[in-house]
């Protein structure tokens, strides 16, 4: 939501201006609506620092509670705040789905574990996740803790792939693989967890300079790390092209790969109109949705490439 500008929307967490349902006016809002939501952040902030500390953070607890950007409070903007709300209703409904899908992997646990256990952590992880959102608006979009935030996103997608390959007992003509469309395969992944991490530099660059620079010149301002985050992109696509080429004789990876390949190409098409258009912030969003559904995919072909699967028994 920072690339929207929608991130603080909602100053608390998890309800929005104190309500479930947000206000659209200043005027339902108290006078002092600033400082009261700064006040509530400062004593989460305290409690999160608290906890840094615990775990060793000292040096980051410390930029927590000394970083008085931290709490500066956003104008309301009725916009801002229903399109931070509707994400989080998004949210609302995968936890549903992530916490359905725990229920019903409860009576596999001791015919097939591997469901159970892998969808107790997937459980864990979107809680975990919902959490430290909280965290992120409680720091006021600090830039770390939105990179945590993502990572944390690539992590939850990960464990779904798995469950869909453990649990798929008919996949569409998979085979296994030479070892050498293996290593491949595991280079395109590899190279595309880089490329969302480099993405991640150049969106904590923007970060510092939306305030002080006009869009149209964001760009131009980034230097080193955007143009190696756009050539990179080069290695990506040439990468992924050959496994594509590769894996044509094999029906299941051969989908799936060719699906890889035309989410990579919009993907990069989403980051030369964030180039060459002064970075809109509708294809922000847009970009890194497209970056999280490749990894996910390419960790599916990564879980399918032995050619061997866990059979999921039927449960009466």
């Amino acid at each position: 939501m920072r690339s929207t500008g929608s991130g603080m929307g909602c100053p608390d967490w998890p309800r929005c201006f104190g309500s479930w349902v947000p206000p659209t006016s200043v005027d339902q809002l108290p006078t002092n609506y600033k400082e009261t939501y700064a006040a509530l952040r400062e004593k989460k902030n305290q409690k999160f620092a608290n906890f840094l500390v615990m775990i060793g953070l000292s040096e980051t607890a410390n930029k927590v509670l000394h970083d008085k950007s931290i709490l500066e409070e956003s104008e309301f903007n009725s916009a801002r705040t229903w399109t931070e709300y509707l994400n989080r209703v998004a949210g609302v409904v995968i936890g549903l789905f992530i916490t359905v899908l725990f229920i019903r992997s409860w009576k596999f646990r001791k015919v097939s574990p591997h469901v159970f256990w892998f969808s107790l952590a997937t459980l864990v992880g979107v809680i975990f996740q919902g959490w430290f959102g909280s965290i992120v608006v409680s720091t006021n979009l600090t830039t770390w803790t939105i990179t945590v935030h993502m990572f944390l996103a690539l992590i939850i997608v990960g464990l779904l792939a798995y469950l869909i390959h453990i649990t798929d007992n008919q996949p569409i003509g998979f085979e296994a693989i030479a070892a050498k469309e293996k290593a491949l395969l595991w280079a395109c992944f590899l190279t595309m967890f880089i490329q969302i991490f480099l993405g991640t530099e150049v969106r904590e660059m923007i970060d510092k300079i939306v305030t002080t620079l006009p869009r149209n010149e964001w760009i131009s301002s980034l230097g080193i790390p955007f143009l190696i985050h756009r050539s990179f992109s080069i290695l990506v696509i040439v990468l992924n092209l050959i496994l594509f080429l590769k894996l044509k004789q094999t029906r299941g990876q051969n989908i799936l790969s060719r699906v890889v390949l035309i989410l990579i190409l919009a993907s990069t098409a989403t980051g030369v109109g964030m180039a060459y258009f002064s970075v809109p912030s509708f294809l922000q969003p847009v970009h890194l949705l497209l970056a999280t559904i490749t990894s996910g995919t390419q960790l599916l072909m990564i879980f399918r490439s032995s050619g061997q699967k866990e059979v999921v028994a039927e449960v009466a």
